[in-house]
């Protein structure tokens, strides 16, 4: 843990040395959603303290003071906490990709370990310029569909208070220009994907622009195993890359 440290001050100064990194909190699991290239899923990435306080800073805000408001928008300039909250996804992402394993290893099968951003998405400043936070109520979730094209490549998605399953399906030929661009995989119909509170999605490559996402919580439609999941009400943090404007 000491030479984490060590190193995460070298690369981002004396800022990284923060509660993230005590030895209570274990360096956040990553795992690699195999059947879709450029998705990823931190689970530990937010302890339940982080979580608590990510959920008072936002809600301080104001932004959902009325009933009939459940999503809030910003572009430029962030909250102080969301400006954090890209830091800490900067650090979480080097540690896997950098300190945990080397980027060029070995694998078992004799290939190179992937990354889960590319450095030039990684170290691009800002990491994030765009943000959106969704306040969901049991049985509301948001339809499939692929972000727009005004944002860059590598996108972060950080789940609060419930449990849910995000679905993933590829787009169809013909639906959207960059198809042609996909590497030749086998179709899969739908990559259901556990999105648990405090846990983190990164989306680069085909996964941010060939693959549609959804969470449908209709009852009787939000299934993890043979079991239904309670639904209560659910925040979703989105931070986004504008695209230059030449």
């Amino acid at each position: 843990m000491e030479n984490h440290k060590e190193l995460l001050r070298e690369v981002f100064g004396e800022s990284s040395d923060s509660e993230d990194l005590d030895p209570q909190n274990p360096i956040p699991s990553w795992e690699q959603i195999k059947e879709i290239n450029g998705l990823w899923l931190c689970r530990g990435f937010l302890s339940p303290q982080h979580q608590s306080s990510l959920v008072s800073a936002l809600l301080n805000e104001g932004w959902f003071n009325e009933d009939s408001h459940n999503q809030a928008m910003r572009f430029g300039d962030l909250p102080a906490w969301a400006i954090e909250l890209s830091s800490s996804i900067r650090e979480a992402v080097f540690l896997e990709d950098h300190v945990s394993e080397p980027i060029n290893s070995v694998t078992s099968n004799g290939g190179t370990k992937p990354c889960i951003l590319p450095s030039n998405l990684l170290w691009r400043e800002p990491l994030f310029d765009q943000l959106i936070v969704n306040l969901y109520h049991p049985g509301e979730g948001i339809c499939a569909h692929v972000d727009l094209m005004r944002f860059e490549d590598g996108i972060g998605i950080v789940s609060l208070e419930s449990s849910c399953v995000m679905h993933f399906t590829r787009v169809e030929e013909g639906g959207s220009d960059i198809v042609e661009h996909r590497e030749n995989h086998p179709l899969t119909t739908k990559v259901p994907v556990l999105l648990t509170p405090g846990s983190l999605v990164i989306m680069s490559r085909e996964a941010r622009y060939l693959w549609k996402h959804e969470i449908n919580r209709k009852p009787g439609l939000q299934m993890w195993e043979g079991q239904e999941l309670m639904q209560d009400r659910r925040i979703s943090i989105t931070l986004r890359k504008l695209c230059q404007v030449d």
